[in-house]
């Protein structure tokens, strides 16, 4: 293992474990009173809040597009360094969300509130816990995917244009306000699916070449 390697490999279980404790933490004493707190302030009735979190399933829903855009590209002559970190973005958008579908079974996490298929909640039923390995959309709460894929893709954009990352930034946030505002995830949710979302793009950037 090259030192390079080494060291991203020590950096994941660095992030894991600092994700591990932040959402045990949150679980404890976080995310039913930011739950409740969104949840009696009615935040859901801005509109804003639940178009932050469209980009990213609008954006996944044309990586097919994009990818078979680039396939043809390709035929004219090797990729330049913008288009190998669209290419590796699309690639990233979509492995950060099935590492979240198969976490998300795996945890089984309630969701805050009452949202997919009359889903058990907090808000709702007092509904509050994980249940590993149970499966359905109604215990797919954590982590969250939307925060996988935002981070994923901003992720490969930190590491390939460093003077975007201020970009970044605010998706991040942008989406992260979104998510708790709406109540679509609890805090905790939010920090698991940004761990996810920086593993994946950054192993990604290092398997296309932007580091």
């Amino acid at each position: 293992m090259n030192d390079p390697l080494r060291r991203l490999f020590r950096n994941t279980l660095a992030a894991l474990i600092l994700c591990a404790a932040l959402v045990w933490l949150c679980y404890l004493f976080v995310d039913r009173p930011v739950a409740f707190f969104v949840h009696d302030r009615d935040f859901a009735q801005f509109s804003v809040l639940k178009w932050l979190t469209y980009p990213p399933p609008i954006l996944q829903a044309w990586t097919p597009v994009l990818i078979a855009v680039l396939m043809v590209r390709r035929i004219f002559g090797p990729f330049r360094r913008w288009e190998r970190a669209i290419l590796a973005a699309c690639v990233t958008m979509i492995l950060a969300d099935q590492f979240r579908s198969s976490l998300g079974f795996a945890f089984g996490r309630y969701w805050p509130d009452t949202w997919i298929e009359n889903n058990p909640s907090l808000i709702r039923d007092g509904a509050y816990g994980f249940h590993p390995f149970h499966g359905g959309p109604a215990y797919g709460s954590f982590p969250s995917g939307h925060t996988a894929r935002t981070v994923a893709v901003a992720a490969i954009v930190w590491i390939a244009h460093p003077k975007w990352r201020w970009a970044c930034v605010f998706a991040f946030a942008a989406e992260s306000i979104g998510l708790i505002g709406m109540n679509y995830h609890f805090v905790g949710d939010v920090i698991a699916g940004a761990c996810v979302g920086g593993i994946v793009g950054a192993y990604s950037a290092r398997f296309f070449g932007l580091q």
